[in-house]
């Protein structure tokens, strides 16, 4: 199924197993996310469902080299959805005591090496999507 190199086959897993397990949880432990997304955001519940729901199909799309360039795009997409509500969290620390102001903060940069992680899926190397 891997195209591509064993190194970056194995992170391309990875990242795949990681959205898909990150998209399950938002159905295991739902409050956990309603409670961390910012007021001004609607449809709370509903929200942790779809982008649960995104997770899991994007993860586990990015596995079938067919999909993984729309998919990786997707991932990157998802991110930066989401971006705006982690920048709340961590300039609104105090509404979140149960995670650390430090985390919150830490949080952000780690989007960016996510998205530069799913990006090095976009590319096309040798005809195919690696």
């Amino acid at each position: 199924m891997c195209t591509v190199s064993r190194t970056k086959c194995a992170f391309l897993w990875l990242l795949g197993l990681l959205y898909v397990a990150a998209g399950i949880n938002h159905f295991v432990q739902p409050d956990f996310y309603v409670a961390i997304m910012p007021s001004y955001v609607p449809w709370h519940l509903a929200l942790v469902y779809v982008s649960g729901a995104a997770e899991v199909g994007l993860g586990a799309a990015v596995l079938v080299p067919r999909l993984r360039r729309i998919a990786a795009w997707g991932i990157i997409a998802l991110l930066f959805a989401v971006f705006p509500a982690n920048v709340h969290m961590a300039m609104n620390a105090e509404a979140y005591p149960d995670i650390s102001a430090l985390g919150l903060y830490l949080r952000l940069p780690v989007q960016g090496l996510l998205v530069a992680w799913a990006w090095w899926f976009t590319r096309q190397r040798g005809g195919t999507n690696g």
